[in-house]
């Protein structure tokens, strides 16, 4: 028996599948909308989650996360990507652009504060987010911990990740040629953006499948082809970001962790994360006080991991169960 709602279910289940009680598309500016909607409890604890990538775009199952009697979820599209327009475009499309999305989502909806949910890329855009507006963040639930640092980066574009799947690796290098393999993220760059959309859309699938294949422990080499459309702004805006090292600048995250201090958080890491191993969380962790980190055995990168998605519930249960104690109000 769940203690925080009373609903009986086995403790590894995500909460059952719910539909939004608000729908829109928000007006952010420099010609972007965004595509917003809010499920469970509208007099519930906030919560907005955070989508990977960037441009990988929220879906129905990040909703399931949450005891929808307890949590009003909020979750949006990143600009350029999902049901947000314009599709795949990198035009003031930056950290800040999002961080300051956030805040207008937030006030648009009349939130206070909330917790913060996100993972890989969205774990990287809660940490920036809860540095600027520690007294808008109640709490933090991360997953799979990405820094934005060139060694995180040259770890899966520079070989590293690729000396544990070799033939995965050379299909993904093999793209470009010998001459330019010293630097993916920039060969790529040239492709991505080359104003041919054929071009760019086989050079995305490719971007995406190196991913794809190594984002599950239980995944056994390449799967099949992203749709274009989602593989073409998912690649675009990862290396739009990756080229330009997150825009963040003097304000790297490990720099400030003193903001957020005093904030509760959570880190979920899988032991065998290949895109991001674990010594980021680790490192997090080592220098966030409020902070506790569970290590996932037997579990790699995805949020649909079993493990994963079993603890990250318990995380959020966890943080129902105390919000008086946490001031989650």
């Amino acid at each position: 028996m769940d203690k925080v709602s009373g609903q009986k279910r086995a403790p590894t289940h995500l909460y059952p599948p719910i539909d939004p009680f608000d729908q829109r598309m928000l007006d952010v500016g420099d010609s972007h909308r965004i595509y917003v909607e809010q499920c469970g409890n509208p007099e519930g604890i906030p919560v907005i989650v955070l989508h990977g990538g960037p441009g990988g775009g929220c879906s129905p199952a990040m909703r399931r996360y949450f005891d929808p009697e307890v949590y009003r979820v909020v979750l949006f599209d990143q600009r350029g990507c999902g049901r947000s327009r314009p599709h795949a475009s990198v035009e003031s499309n930056t950290t800040w652009h999002l961080v300051a999305d956030i805040e207008r989502i937030r006030e648009v909806l009349g939130i206070s504060r909330w917790i913060v949910f996100g993972g890989s890329w969205g774990a990287t855009l809660a940490l920036v987010y809860a540095q600027e507006h520690p007294e808008r963040t109640m709490a933090l639930a991360l997953r799979g911990v990405f820094l934005m640092t060139q060694p995180e980066l040259d770890w899966f574009y520079g070989g590293g990740a690729g000396k544990f799947f070799p033939e995965l690796w050379e299909r993904f290098s093999g793209m470009v040629p010998a001459d330019e393999r010293d630097d993916l993220i920039a060969a790529y760059h040239r492709r991505l953006f080359s104003g041919d959309v054929m071009q760019e859309t086989r050079f995305a699938r490719a971007w995406a499948s190196w991913e794809n294949a190594l984002a599950s422990i239980h995944n056994e080499g390449a799967g099949g082809e992203s749709p274009a459309d989602y593989a073409r702004a998912f690649a675009r805006l990862e290396n739009h970001y990756f080229t330009h090292g997150g825009f963040l600048g003097d304000k790297r995250i490990l720099d400030r962790l003193d903001r957020i201090a005093q904030i509760p958080g959570v880190i979920v890491q899988g032991r065998y994360d290949m895109i991001c191993p674990p010594y980021s969380a680790w490192t997090l962790s080592e220098g966030w006080p409020a902070s506790q980190l569970k290590m996932i055995g037997k579990a790699g990168h995805a949020l649909s991991e079993p493990g994963i998605s079993a603890e990250l519930v318990r995380v959020m249960d966890m943080f129902a169960a105390r919000r008086d104690r946490m001031g989650l109000v």
